[in-house]
């Protein structure tokens, strides 16, 4: 798929955040709109899967450690197939399969639950050891926010997968900059992030996560790194493609109201209909 191709398909999985977020009148739309281009990336270039075989054995996994930008994940694997995207509407409903953090027992697609941030980097951790082991080759990718990584559990596991080699691991950290409680450098600062994980023994990689070219170098370069775990450091925008919730600490945990959602919609299906034009 072409970079136009994955704007597009990115353009989509936005819609499919505020739509979602804006029907269950709760969610977190900023993170999970930072993390757009890289859920859009690993679903729709990146990861070995099937949506007409979710469990297949040899199959990708990814591990969305911050479970709590959800939206996001769902919107990618709605457009890739795992579900309808009409259901996307029925985030946090009674009954729906698609609640407030992800969970592998009732959502096609998901690899592992996860929502206690810290948690979901370790389970990938060891969904990585368990590949090698048993001398597979897939590949497990995660995400993390850059609030997420001010967790101890992390840094723990990151230990663990540099001492163990796991160069069939990726982590992935959306650093948009901004927590619930606001800039990340004011309420525990994690910078450096890149020597952190290098001290770490992981290969770093610091892109622009809205760059489509950059990730793709990014991925190749992980591919073709030995002998140790890549960690890919993306900065991002809080919020992005919708003006009034970039950069907006507030929009971390925050639906828009009917007023609000126009506007957000109206916004992205004007930027559809120019990369449409491209």
């Amino acid at each position: 798929m072409d970079n136009l191709e994955l704007q597009k398909v990115a353009n989509e999985v936005r819609k499919g955040i505020v739509a979602s977020v804006h029907s269950a009148k709760a969610g977190h739309p900023g993170g999970s709109l930072s993390a757009a281009d890289i859920f859009t990336y690993l679903y729709f270039e990146e990861m070995n899967i099937d949506p007409a075989n979710p469990d297949m054995e040899e199959r990708d996994r990814f591990v969305l450690s911050k479970g709590h930008t959800a939206p996001g994940l769902y919107a990618a694997l709605a457009h890739k197939g795992f579900f309808p995207v009409e259901d996307l509407i029925t985030l946090r409903k009674l009954g729906s399969y698609l609640q407030g953090h992800p969970c592998m027992q009732h959502t096609p697609g998901v690899d592992m639950s996860s929502g206690s941030l810290g948690q979901g980097v370790s389970a990938a951790v060891g969904m990585a050891l368990a590949g090698k082991m048993d001398e597979k080759d897939f590949r497990v990718y995660t995400l993390l926010g850059d609030g997420e990584i001010q967790e101890g559990q992390v840094w723990e596991a990151a230990m663990f997968a540099g001492h163990k080699n796991l160069d069939n691991l990726v982590v992935i950290v959306d650093n948009n900059g901004l927590q619930i409680d606001g800039d990340i450098a004011e309420v525990c600062s994690p910078y450096p992030i890149d020597k952190k994980f290098e001290a770490f023994n992981f290969h770093v990689i610091n892109i622009d996560g809205h760059d489509f070219d950059a990730m793709r170098a990014a991925f190749l370069e992980a591919r073709q790194t030995k002998g140790m775990p890549t960690a890919i450091i993306a900065k991002t925008i809080k919020g992005k493609g919708v003006s009034f919730m970039e950069n907006q600490a507030s929009w971390h945990g925050v639906a828009p109201n009917d007023e609000q959602f126009a506007q957000a919609m109206s916004e992205l299906e004007k930027a559809g209909e120019a990369l449409c034009q491209k």
